[in-house]
């Protein structure tokens, strides 16, 4: 009886005329679960403690921090249904109509370039490498370029990721998923942001459209609680430099994410060769494209 309500509720959610919201309250009950989940195992937790009174504190304090996070993620999520007009994203995907030959002109893919990025921080200097290879991944019966992401904080090894895209034939470069690995002092310490399409109702999202106008708000992934990221069109014509060299007629994004909360990140994408730099407002982390290599 109770998968039958489940069931009956999950329809429902998709069929009305604001999915996006109903799937963004639907999160937030979870969060909140969660949440009391956590400060009902630390109670438990405080009958052990010699001062059960200052452990309770606490645990009451890291519900109210857990609440609001809960809270913050429902308002981003909320503002990305705005943009998104309400709708939900299920899109219907056609292997027949991908192809591996990536060349959208503000996002290309030729196997065998390495774009070497970075940005000097407080912390020290990050490097990122970002080389498409020659290698593929089939996902939802989709053949998927694989583009391994290195970042360096220092010299040492921070983020090793995969990433999988496939190519339309109107020209939109589409992001099937990630294999996301952070390092701390050389051992995985999380493997959050991980999806795949088709896995655990993740979907896939536009990385970059075909013909892109200002104004437009797209996902560029959506797994709830995993991977939300989403993106805005600003401009078509900025003009930046850097250490690569200068280029105008560049696109400007914005992207945010329904997990994150005030991570908000600004792209240049130059004509024929990608994103040139990203502003990580959040992070206060500028990436600059210094050197790209080809075979």
């Amino acid at each position: 009886m109770f998968v039958s309500l489940v069931f009956m509720v999950a329809r429902a959610a998709v069929g009305q005329s604001n999915a996006c919201s109903a799937s963004a309250r639907g999160a937030l009950r979870s969060c909140q679960a969660g949440a009391r989940s956590h400060y009902l195992l630390a109670l438990a937790k405080c009958t052990n403690e010699s001062d059960g009174s200052a452990c309770r504190k606490q645990a009451q304090s890291g519900l109210k921090d857990a609440f609001d996070q809960c809270n913050a993620q429902l308002s981003a999520r909320q503002q990305i249904c705005q943009f998104l007009g309400g709708k939900g994203w299920d899109p219907e995907i056609d292997r027949a109509k991908f192809s591996t030959n990536i060349d959208n002109p503000y996002f290309p893919l030729k196997p065998g370039t390495t774009y070497e990025y970075q940005a000097h921080t407080a912390d020290g200097l990050i490097t990122n490498f970002v080389r498409v290879t020659h290698k593929t991944k089939v996902i939802l019966g989709v053949t998927c370029v694989e583009v391994h992401d290195t970042v360096f904080l220092n010299g040492q090894k921070t983020e090793d990721t995969l990433d999988w895209y496939a190519q339309d034939q109107e020209g939109n470069v589409w992001y099937f998923g990630e294999d996301s690995e952070d390092l701390t002092n050389g051992r995985v310490s999380s493997l959050q942001g991980s999806w795949t399409a088709g896995v655990h109702g993740a979907e896939p999202g536009i990385i970059m459209e075909a013909h892109p106008k200002v104004g437009d708000a797209y996902r560029q992934e959506l797994l709830l609680n995993q991977a939300e990221d989403f993106a805005r069109v600003l401009s078509l014509d900025k003009s930046i430099k850097v250490p690569v060299g200068s280029f105008d007629n560049c696109l400007e994004t914005t992207e945010s994410s329904g997990v994150e909360p005030g991570a908000v990140e600004f792209k240049f994408y130059a004509p024929g060769i990608g994103v040139v730099f990203d502003n990580d407002v959040s992070g206060r982390e500028k990436d600059s494209l210094v050197k790209i290599i080809t075979e």
